[in-house]
């Protein structure tokens, strides 16, 4: 299995300062993608979105920094910086940017 990528080791770290925001986009940043594990940090600018779309396994998020929209399987979840949830596999989910926000997710398959 291949471990992480694209960020250093043996030094602290703030995530949210692994990713910055890009007008008009959603800017990702994978640092782990394997058959049991995916794990990337997101950067939201304001009103951009990811779609309704599904996962094969479990997707937690924490929100790092800013306010983001959650929408599982049609209920709707608003999270703020410190806060996670569990959006389980095979839901439907779609995340929207309430504001600028950073958020960490990682996909247990």
């Amino acid at each position: 299995m291949v471990g992480y990528k694209n960020i250093d080791k043996e030094e602290i770290l703030e995530l949210k300062n692994l990713v910055v925001y890009q007008e008009g986009q959603v800017v990702s940043k994978t640092l782990v993608q394997n058959s049991a594990v995916s794990v990337t940090l997101f950067a939201f600018e304001k009103d951009e979105e990811i779609s309704t779309h599904e996962s094969g396994g479990d997707a937690m998020v924490t929100v790092l920094e800013g306010t983001g929209r959650f929408t599982i399987d049609g209920r709707e979840h608003i999270l703020k910086a410190g806060q996670s949830i569990v959006m389980p596999a095979r839901k439907p989910h779609a995340v929207y940017g309430e504001e600028r926000f950073k958020m960490l997710l990682m996909v247990v398959f």
